[in-house]
C-alpha cells in the first residue's frame, strides 16, 4: 500500500466526526486531496439542502487528507491542527457533493520548512462543488503542523 492509499484508509479512523456526518475520502495525493457527502436527511437543513456543518465538515476532511498527503513521508511524527477557516457558501447546495483540496505550497517546500524549523503553516484551498460540477462553497483553511515533543 502506498503512503496515500494508507492515509485514506488510516484518516477515517482517527477522525470518526467524518464518517459520522457521512464524508467518503475519495483521493489523497501529495498536497491534494478530494471526499465526497451524499444528502441525507441526517445532513440536511430547514430548506432541504446541505447543511452547512455538514458541508464545512466536508470541506475539512478534504483540506486534512491534503495537509497529510503533502507531510506523507512525516505524518506520524507531526502534530496538525487547524487553526484557522473561513468558508463563502455560494449557492445552495443539493444532492450528493465533492471537495476538492490543494495546499498553498508543495510538499517539499512544507517538509524542507518543517524540517529546518520544526514547524509550518500553510494554507489549503477547497472547493466544494454539486453533481452538476458548480461551485458551491469555498474554503480557505490555515494549518498548523509541528513535530511532536519527545
Amino acid at each position: 500500500m502506498n503512503p496515500f492509499e494508507m492515509i485514506k484508509a488510516q484518516l477515517s479512523q482517527v477522525v470518526p466526526f467524518q464518517n459520522h456526518v457521512g464524508v467518503t475520502l475519495l483521493e489523497v495525493g501529495d498536497g491534494l486531496a478530494s471526499a465526497q457527502l451524499e444528502q441525507r436527511g441526517e445532513t440536511e437543513n430547514h430548506i432541504q439542502s446541505q447543511h452547512a456543518g455538514a458541508m464545512f465538515t466536508l470541506g475539512e476532511a478534504a483540506s486534512g487528507a491534503a495537509m497529510a498527503g503533502a507531510l506523507a513521508p512525516v505524518i506520524l511524527q507531526v502534530r496538525p491542527v487547524a487553526a484557522k477557516a473561513n468558508v463563502a457558501f455560494v449557492k445552495i447546495a443539493k444532492g450528493t457533493l465533492s471537495a476538492h483540496a490543494t495546499t498553498s505550497r508543495s510538499g517539499a517546500e512544507l517538509l524542507a520548512e518543517l524540517e529546518s524549523i520544526g514547524k509550518v503553516s500553510f494554507m489549503v484551498q477547497v472547493d466544494i462543488r454539486d453533481a452538476g460540477a458548480e461551485t458551491v462553497a469555498q474554503m480557505d483553511i490555515e494549518w498548523h503542523v509541528s513535530t511532536r515533543k519527545k
